[in-house]
Protein backbone atom coordinates (compact mmCIF):
# COMPACT_ATOMS: atom_id res chain seq x y z
CA UNK A 1 0.00 0.00 0.00
CA UNK A 2 1.28 3.74 -0.91
CA UNK A 3 1.16 5.63 2.16
CA UNK A 4 1.07 9.19 0.87
CA UNK A 5 0.62 12.35 2.61
CA UNK A 6 -2.18 12.67 4.94
CA UNK A 7 -5.25 14.36 3.15
CA UNK A 8 -6.70 17.54 5.24
CA UNK A 9 -10.41 15.75 5.60
CA UNK A 10 -8.54 12.46 6.83
CA UNK A 11 -10.12 10.37 9.54
CA UNK A 12 -8.20 8.57 11.70
CA UNK A 13 -8.10 6.77 15.37
CA UNK A 14 -5.44 6.08 18.27
CA UNK A 15 -3.67 3.27 17.94
CA UNK A 16 -4.90 1.14 20.71
CA UNK A 17 -2.71 -2.24 21.95
CA UNK A 18 -6.26 -3.60 22.86
CA UNK A 19 -7.12 -3.29 18.90
CA UNK A 20 -3.78 -4.86 17.99
CA UNK A 21 -5.58 -8.24 17.25
CA UNK A 22 -7.95 -6.97 14.59
CA UNK A 23 -5.69 -4.83 13.39
CA UNK A 24 -2.67 -7.04 12.07
CA UNK A 25 -5.32 -9.57 11.07
CA UNK A 26 -7.62 -7.33 9.29
CA UNK A 27 -6.05 -3.77 8.14
CA UNK A 28 -9.11 -1.86 7.97
CA UNK A 29 -9.54 1.58 5.84
CA UNK A 30 -9.06 3.81 7.86
CA UNK A 31 -7.32 7.08 7.40
CA UNK A 32 -4.33 7.27 9.53
CA UNK A 33 -3.49 6.36 13.18
CA UNK A 34 -1.76 8.56 15.74
CA UNK A 35 0.07 7.15 18.95
CA UNK A 36 1.23 8.60 22.14
CA UNK A 37 4.93 9.61 21.23
CA UNK A 38 6.16 8.19 24.75
CA UNK A 39 4.70 4.88 23.84
CA UNK A 40 7.60 4.22 21.39
CA UNK A 41 10.40 6.69 22.50
CA UNK A 42 12.69 3.52 23.53
CA UNK A 43 14.29 0.93 22.12
CA UNK A 44 12.17 -2.26 22.91
CA UNK A 45 11.82 -3.52 19.63
CA UNK A 46 8.07 -5.35 19.94
CA UNK A 47 6.53 -2.10 20.19
CA UNK A 48 8.84 -0.54 17.49
CA UNK A 49 7.99 -3.80 15.48
CA UNK A 50 4.18 -3.29 15.49
CA UNK A 51 4.88 0.54 14.68
CA UNK A 52 6.28 -0.46 11.61
CA UNK A 53 4.10 -3.23 10.71
CA UNK A 54 1.16 0.03 10.62
CA UNK A 55 3.69 2.91 9.22
CA UNK A 56 3.99 0.36 6.49
CA UNK A 57 0.37 0.96 5.56
CA UNK A 58 -1.43 4.06 7.13
CA UNK A 59 0.03 7.73 7.91
CA UNK A 60 1.22 7.86 11.59
CA UNK A 61 1.35 11.15 13.46
CA UNK A 62 2.96 11.79 16.89
CA UNK A 63 0.82 12.92 19.94
CA UNK A 64 2.82 13.51 23.82
CA UNK A 65 1.84 13.71 26.97
CA UNK A 66 5.42 14.32 28.36
CA UNK A 67 6.56 17.64 26.90
CA UNK A 68 5.52 19.67 30.03
CA UNK A 69 5.86 22.48 28.62
CA UNK A 70 5.09 24.73 31.13
CA UNK A 71 6.98 22.90 34.20
CA UNK A 72 9.80 25.02 36.20
CA UNK A 73 12.66 23.31 34.66
CA UNK A 74 14.03 23.58 30.85
CA UNK A 75 12.61 21.03 28.28
CA UNK A 76 14.31 18.20 28.07
CA UNK A 77 16.93 17.87 25.22
CA UNK A 78 17.34 14.48 25.83
CA UNK A 79 13.76 13.81 25.81
CA UNK A 80 13.39 15.94 22.33
CA UNK A 81 16.48 14.06 20.41
CA UNK A 82 14.32 11.29 20.96
CA UNK A 83 11.09 12.76 20.21
CA UNK A 84 13.27 13.87 16.95
CA UNK A 85 14.28 10.50 16.31
CA UNK A 86 11.05 8.96 16.36
CA UNK A 87 9.17 11.52 14.28
CA UNK A 88 11.98 11.06 11.40
CA UNK A 89 11.54 7.26 11.87
CA UNK A 90 7.66 6.56 10.97
CA UNK A 91 7.78 10.62 8.42
CA UNK A 92 5.66 11.94 10.99
CA UNK A 93 3.00 14.93 9.04
CA UNK A 94 2.98 16.66 12.51
CA UNK A 95 4.09 15.99 16.25
CA UNK A 96 1.66 17.19 18.78
CA UNK A 97 1.52 17.97 22.52
CA UNK A 98 -0.41 19.87 25.07
CA UNK A 99 -0.76 23.31 26.85
CA UNK A 100 0.04 21.90 30.42
CA UNK A 101 2.54 20.74 32.95
CA UNK A 102 3.09 17.59 34.05
CA UNK A 103 6.07 17.44 36.63
CA UNK A 104 7.74 19.89 38.97
CA UNK A 105 11.23 19.43 41.09
CA UNK A 106 11.42 15.58 40.09
CA UNK A 107 7.94 14.47 40.97
CA UNK A 108 5.58 13.37 37.79
CA UNK A 109 2.10 13.74 38.53
CA UNK A 110 1.31 11.51 35.42
CA UNK A 111 -1.63 14.09 34.83
CA UNK A 112 -2.09 17.09 32.48
CA UNK A 113 -2.70 20.22 34.48
CA UNK A 114 -3.73 23.56 33.63
CA UNK A 115 -1.81 27.31 34.19
CA UNK A 116 -3.52 30.80 34.84
CA UNK A 117 -3.96 32.29 31.70
CA UNK A 118 -1.73 35.38 32.19
CA UNK A 119 0.89 37.18 29.75
CA UNK A 120 3.92 36.21 30.83
CA UNK A 121 3.24 32.70 30.76
CA UNK A 122 2.37 33.50 26.89
CA UNK A 123 5.85 34.39 26.07
CA UNK A 124 7.26 31.70 28.44
CA UNK A 125 5.10 28.81 26.10
CA UNK A 126 5.85 30.68 23.08
CA UNK A 127 9.19 30.42 23.01
CA UNK A 128 9.44 26.88 24.39
CA UNK A 129 7.11 25.69 21.54
CA UNK A 130 8.93 27.61 18.90
CA UNK A 131 12.13 25.91 20.23
CA UNK A 132 10.47 22.44 19.81
CA UNK A 133 8.76 22.92 16.37
CA UNK A 134 12.28 24.06 15.20
CA UNK A 135 13.96 20.88 16.43
CA UNK A 136 11.14 18.65 15.35
CA UNK A 137 11.76 20.04 11.75
CA UNK A 138 8.26 19.47 11.01
CA UNK A 139 4.65 21.51 12.36
CA UNK A 140 4.15 20.76 16.11
CA UNK A 141 0.58 21.67 17.09
CA UNK A 142 -0.27 22.28 20.93
CA UNK A 143 -3.65 21.20 22.26
CA UNK A 144 -6.43 22.83 24.40
CA UNK A 145 -7.43 20.88 27.70
CA UNK A 146 -10.06 20.28 29.42
CA UNK A 147 -10.31 21.94 33.10
CA UNK A 148 -11.40 22.21 35.76
CA UNK A 149 -10.32 24.74 37.78
CA UNK A 150 -10.02 28.09 37.38
CA UNK A 151 -7.38 30.75 38.64
CA UNK A 152 -7.88 34.13 40.29
CA UNK A 153 -4.49 35.16 38.51
CA UNK A 154 -6.06 34.71 35.08
CA UNK A 155 -6.07 37.95 32.80
CA UNK A 156 -6.88 36.30 29.73
CA UNK A 157 -9.76 34.32 28.52
CA UNK A 158 -8.12 31.01 27.55
CA UNK A 159 -8.90 31.41 23.50
CA UNK A 160 -7.24 34.45 23.70
CA UNK A 161 -4.40 33.12 25.51
CA UNK A 162 -4.33 30.05 23.38
CA UNK A 163 -4.44 31.82 20.17
CA UNK A 164 -1.98 33.90 21.12
CA UNK A 165 0.69 31.62 21.70
CA UNK A 166 0.45 29.75 18.65
CA UNK A 167 0.41 33.03 17.26
CA UNK A 168 3.70 33.93 18.53
CA UNK A 169 5.44 30.70 18.56
CA UNK A 170 4.81 30.18 15.19
CA UNK A 171 3.59 26.84 15.99
CA UNK A 172 0.08 25.08 14.72
CA UNK A 173 -3.30 24.24 16.56
CA UNK A 174 -4.26 20.69 17.77
CA UNK A 175 -7.79 21.93 18.76
CA UNK A 176 -9.91 18.99 20.63
CA UNK A 177 -13.55 19.73 20.58
CA UNK A 178 -14.55 17.68 23.13
CA UNK A 179 -12.28 19.60 25.57
CA UNK A 180 -13.62 23.07 24.08
CA UNK A 181 -17.47 21.58 25.05
CA UNK A 182 -15.82 20.01 28.44
CA UNK A 183 -14.37 23.27 29.77
CA UNK A 184 -17.01 25.61 28.23
CA UNK A 185 -19.83 23.50 30.61
CA UNK A 186 -17.08 23.77 33.58
CA UNK A 187 -16.56 27.18 33.42
CA UNK A 188 -19.70 28.92 31.72
CA UNK A 189 -18.19 30.19 28.79
CA UNK A 190 -19.70 30.13 24.95
CA UNK A 191 -17.56 27.23 22.62
CA UNK A 192 -18.85 29.36 19.84
CA UNK A 193 -16.92 32.05 20.54
CA UNK A 194 -13.92 29.94 21.42
CA UNK A 195 -14.09 28.13 17.65
CA UNK A 196 -14.97 31.50 16.05
CA UNK A 197 -11.44 32.26 17.66
CA UNK A 198 -9.24 30.05 16.15
CA UNK A 199 -7.08 30.58 12.96
CA UNK A 200 -8.65 27.16 11.18
CA UNK A 201 -5.99 28.16 8.36
CA UNK A 202 -3.18 26.61 11.63
CA UNK A 203 -5.44 23.77 12.57
CA UNK A 204 -3.42 20.41 12.39
CA UNK A 205 -5.78 18.22 13.52
CA UNK A 206 -9.41 17.67 15.41
CA UNK A 207 -9.87 15.65 18.07
CA UNK A 208 -13.38 14.08 19.77
CA UNK A 209 -13.95 12.33 22.05
CA UNK A 210 -16.35 11.31 24.80
CA UNK A 211 -16.33 12.75 28.04
CA UNK A 212 -18.22 11.80 31.96
CA UNK A 213 -20.76 13.53 34.04
CA UNK A 214 -20.12 13.65 37.68
CA UNK A 215 -22.82 13.62 39.87
CA UNK A 216 -22.18 17.20 40.61
CA UNK A 217 -22.47 18.02 37.27
CA UNK A 218 -18.69 18.29 36.36
CA UNK A 219 -17.73 17.09 32.92
CA UNK A 220 -14.89 15.01 32.94
CA UNK A 221 -12.24 14.19 29.69
CA UNK A 222 -12.29 10.37 30.36
CA UNK A 223 -12.25 9.34 26.77
CA UNK A 224 -14.75 6.23 27.66
CA UNK A 225 -17.53 7.15 25.88
CA UNK A 226 -19.04 7.68 22.56
CA UNK A 227 -19.08 11.26 21.46
CA UNK A 228 -21.92 13.05 22.81
CA UNK A 229 -24.78 15.40 20.64
CA UNK A 230 -23.52 18.33 21.80
CA UNK A 231 -20.00 17.51 20.55
CA UNK A 232 -20.80 16.91 17.69
CA UNK A 233 -22.71 19.62 16.59
CA UNK A 234 -19.54 21.53 17.61
CA UNK A 235 -17.69 19.67 15.35
CA UNK A 236 -19.98 20.47 12.81
CA UNK A 237 -19.74 24.12 13.75
CA UNK A 238 -15.91 23.81 13.46
CA UNK A 239 -16.22 22.34 10.24
CA UNK A 240 -18.29 25.39 8.99
CA UNK A 241 -15.81 27.86 10.36
CA UNK A 242 -12.47 26.38 9.37
CA UNK A 243 -13.04 22.85 7.30
CA UNK A 244 -11.49 20.61 6.00
CA UNK A 245 -8.59 19.06 8.70
CA UNK A 246 -7.92 15.66 10.11
CA UNK A 247 -9.99 14.68 12.47
CA UNK A 248 -8.82 11.90 15.02
CA UNK A 249 -11.11 9.94 17.40
CA UNK A 250 -9.53 8.88 20.71
CA UNK A 251 -10.78 6.48 22.95
CA UNK A 252 -8.61 5.81 25.96
CA UNK A 253 -10.94 3.16 28.83
CA UNK A 254 -13.84 0.83 28.57
CA UNK A 255 -12.54 0.22 25.01
CA UNK A 256 -14.66 -1.10 22.48
CA UNK A 257 -13.91 -3.44 19.79
CA UNK A 258 -12.44 -1.80 16.98
CA UNK A 259 -14.90 -2.03 14.28
CA UNK A 260 -17.45 0.01 16.89
CA UNK A 261 -14.30 2.75 16.88
CA UNK A 262 -14.10 3.09 13.36
CA UNK A 263 -18.10 2.68 12.52
CA UNK A 264 -17.67 6.04 15.72
CA UNK A 265 -15.13 8.42 13.87
CA UNK A 266 -16.73 7.45 10.58
CA UNK A 267 -20.04 9.72 11.49
CA UNK A 268 -17.86 12.84 11.42
CA UNK A 269 -18.35 11.95 7.70
CA UNK A 270 -22.11 12.58 7.75
CA UNK A 271 -21.95 15.51 10.51
CA UNK A 272 -19.70 17.62 8.15
CA UNK A 273 -21.86 16.67 4.98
Amino acid sequence: MNVGPLPRDALGIGLRTAHYPYLFEHWPEVGYFEVISENFLGSAAPPRARLDAVRARYPVVLHGVGLNLFGPDALDEDYLDALCRLADHVDAPFVTDHLCWTSAHGVSHHDLLPVPYVPELVELAAERAHHVQRRLGRPFGLENLSSYVGFARSTMTEWDFYTTIVREAGCWFMLDVNNVYVSSRNHGFDASTYLRAVDFSRVLQVHLAGHTREPDGTLVDTHDHPVCDDVWALYAEAWRLGGPFPTLLEWDERIPPMPDVLAEIAKAAAVRA
